[in-house]
């Protein structure tokens, strides 16, 4: 037999319970879960996930309080993309920030439902992943750079470095579907600045070495290094082979440079990283991706590297001036 006390403290505390469970859900429902994937490995692009999360900090998003994210990277194995994706489509996240190319294109592939936001693209109408920047449609936005159209300026940089510079080599990612249309623009310099240009190719770490090798058999004077997460992720192996071959090197990112390359010419990915903040931000308040317009970068960084520079027994006197970011 139960006593009228003991009825009524349990009637109580099942009244409370089921207010105190509404209110955990309800706790939890407000966490939300950010996908992050990138073709990188977690120490290439350490600084850019900083300002990502010192961007949503900003905006009032603490992880592991209010937000949580999932990384996930590829450490320059593109074929690891779609799996990744995947995974993170099957988690439920709330929305995907996907860095570069190859990433957003394993993204799009892997849902058309859950927002992707998109950092470090050249040309996503170009590439099918919006309709136009103003009404990118669909469920993807962000932020697109245009390294492909100012690539031509890592040719008459190099030229300001190197007056005498006659022989360009190209390190290219066969697996890059964004490298040709690099390589076709800094090959269109090459009739203009009496320049011979060519590409070296490679799509892991033991090709680079070999491609090392190729550039001191042709002799070339300098090495541009197009935009790649394999090349960001051995960039420091790639000036250090440079280095023993007396190249100069032209990097699109400035982390390249304090890695040891000589210059680099692009926007600041670290800023486009935190300003992918706000349009996550617009999305978990319910805007739709497709009606977020994409934005474009409006400044570009020259980067210099002095002691690299002064290894090569090179003065960049009038490159000095030009200089966002000088490293001694």
């Amino acid at each position: 037999m139960i006593t009228r006390r003991k009825l009524i403290v349990a009637l109580g505390a099942g009244a409370l319970a089921a207010p105190l469970a509404c209110f955990a859900q309800q706790q939890r429902s407000n966490v939300a879960r950010i996908g992050l994937l990138e073709a990188g490995s977690a120490s290439s692009g350490a600084t850019w996930r900083e300002a990502l999360i010192a961007g949503l900090r900003e905006l009032a998003y603490v992880e592991g309080k209010n937000i949580i994210i999932e990384y996930r990277w590829a450490a320059g194995n593109y074929e690891r993309l779609p799996g990744l994706a995947t995974e993170l489509v099957q988690m439920k996240v709330d929305v995907i920030v996907a860095a570069t190319a190859v990433a957003i294109r394993a993204a799009q592939q892997a849902t058309t439902t859950i927002p992707i936001v998109m950092v470090n693209i050249g040309d996503p109408v170009r590439s099918g992943f919006v309709a136009s920047l103003s009404r990118p449609g669909r469920n993807i936005t962000g932020l697109s750079n245009i390294n492909v159209d100012i690539s031509s300026k890592y040719v008459e940089l190099l030229r300001a470095a190197v007056p005498k510079l006659s022989r360009v080599t190209v390190l290219v990612n066969p697996t890059n579907p964004i490298h040709p249309d690099f390589l076709k623009r800094i090959q269109a310099a090459e009739k203009t600045n009496t320049l011979k240009i060519s590409p070296a190719q490679a799509s892991t770490a033991s090709q680079i070495e070999a491609a090392s090798g190729a550039m001191k058999q042709e002799r070339a004077g300098a090495l541009i290094v197009l935009p790649d997460s394999l090349f960001q992720e051995q960039a420091r192996r790639i000036a250090e082979l440079a280095a023993q071959h007396r190249l100069p090197t032209m990097f699109w990112s400035r982390e390249s440079v304090e890695s040891g390359g000589l210059m680099s010419y692009g926007q600041n990915i670290a800023e486009q990283y935190y300003r992918a903040a706000t349009y996550i931000d617009k999305i978990l308040k319910g805007a739709k991706p497709g009606d977020i317009p994409v934005e474009q970068p409006t400044k570009f960084e020259l980067v210099i590297n002095m002691k690299t520079a002064t290894a090569l027994g090179l003065t960049m006197q009038d490159l000095l001036f030009r200089a966002d970011k000088v490293i001694e």
